[in-house]
């Protein structure tokens, strides 16, 4: 994929996030999304791309329908649970008590219209001072995004009106104009500065870290002070390490889908991802830093979940000392 290919409406689009996030992040991310759409095995990480080998989704639909279970799967997708995460920050500043992020990832929207509705219900009224985004908004991993981008139109409306985004292994960077054009802020390697009451936090995003390979964690943190409290979106746990070698205080990411389809107890069978498995879902920490894995809001690879129900996550943020280690 090359700007060449595109339309001339997205050319435009493109050339002007281009003017944002360089000429080079544009060029490696279009033509990594060229490259990737017929590729099952690859070389490096993960040699095994499940998401991407499609005739395995078929088998998969089979398989739990044969043993019972795809109908139940299916009525799990639509169960939408809302969790709540205090975060004891230690460099949050005093007019930030209290400040509540709504985290949804993983959102696959063209799902289903039945998927769609029961998360439009689940959002509405959830009072929130921002809305993080972290990425997976179209079900596959290529093709169309106008679907995925029309789902977004609809629940846009209820996500309020500080809205800030990452993209994930699933999106293509052509989506980003749109997004933007809804006035959800989508952060490519970048920062944001949120400030209440003379006061402020920054809020980082990194493209994504677990197929494309196009974060970049110090362009990402330039600019954020020292000691300053510094949050980051990333899709991926997989960026764990870097990210509290950066000194990011928070971390807030998803992918895992928390396995999607567990054992009882919700112990994962696979999670796609290299961060230890502790971290395939909820609240973490690494050295200083807090992580939260949401385990997503739809479904990848076959639209069935079993022991493993999505959510919606409200993170609640306190002021507090550095825990003891």
């Amino acid at each position: 994929m090359r700007l060449s290919d595109c339309s001339e409406e997205e050319r435009v689009q493109l050339l002007a996030l281009q003017s944002r996030i360089g000429r080079a992040h544009l060029r490696h991310r279009l033509g990594l999304e060229g490259e990737h759409e017929a590729k099952v095995f690859r070389q490096g990480t993960h040699f095994l791309h499940v998401e991407n080998w499609y005739s395995i989704h078929a088998l998969l639909r089979l398989a739990l329908t044969l043993v019972g279970l795809h109908g139940r799967g299916r009525r799990n997708v639509l169960n939408i649970q809302l969790r709540r995460n205090p975060v004891t920050l230690a460099t949050l500043p005093g007019a930030f008590e209290g400040y509540s992020l709504l985290h949804l990832s993983d959102l696959h929207l063209d799902l289903s219209p039945a998927y769609m509705a029961s998360l439009i219900e689940r959002v509405q009224g959830l009072k929130h001072d921002a809305c993080v985004l972290t990425g997976d908004y179209r079900f596959r991993t290529f093709g169309p995004h106008e679907p995925s981008m029309a789902a977004l139109e609809r629940l846009r409306p209820h996500l309020g009106q500080e809205v800030y985004a990452v993209l994930g292994n699933h999106d293509s960077i052509r989506m980003v104009p749109r997004m933007e054009a809804l006035g959800i802020r989508v952060l490519m390697n970048e920062s944001v500065r949120i400030t209440r009451a003379g006061e402020a936090i920054y809020l980082a995003g990194i493209d994504d870290a677990h197929y494309f390979r196009t974060h970049g964690y110090h362009k990402a943190a330039d600019g954020i002070p020292a000691d300053s409290c510094s949050i980051l979106l990333s899709h991926t746990p997989e960026a764990y390490r870097h990210a509290a070698h950066c000194g990011f205080e928070l971390m807030l990411c998803g992918h895992t889908h928390g396995g999607q389809i567990c054992l009882p107890g919700g112990i994962p069978i696979l999670t796609d991802s290299d961060a230890p498995r502790a971290y395939a879902r909820g609240a973490w920490r690494f050295q200083d830093m807090a992580g939260y894995t949401s385990v997503g809001c739809g479904s990848s690879i076959v639209d069935a979940r079993l022991n493993c129900l999505p959510e919606v996550t409200l993170h609640n943020l306190r002021c507090g000392s550095k825990p003891v280690q």
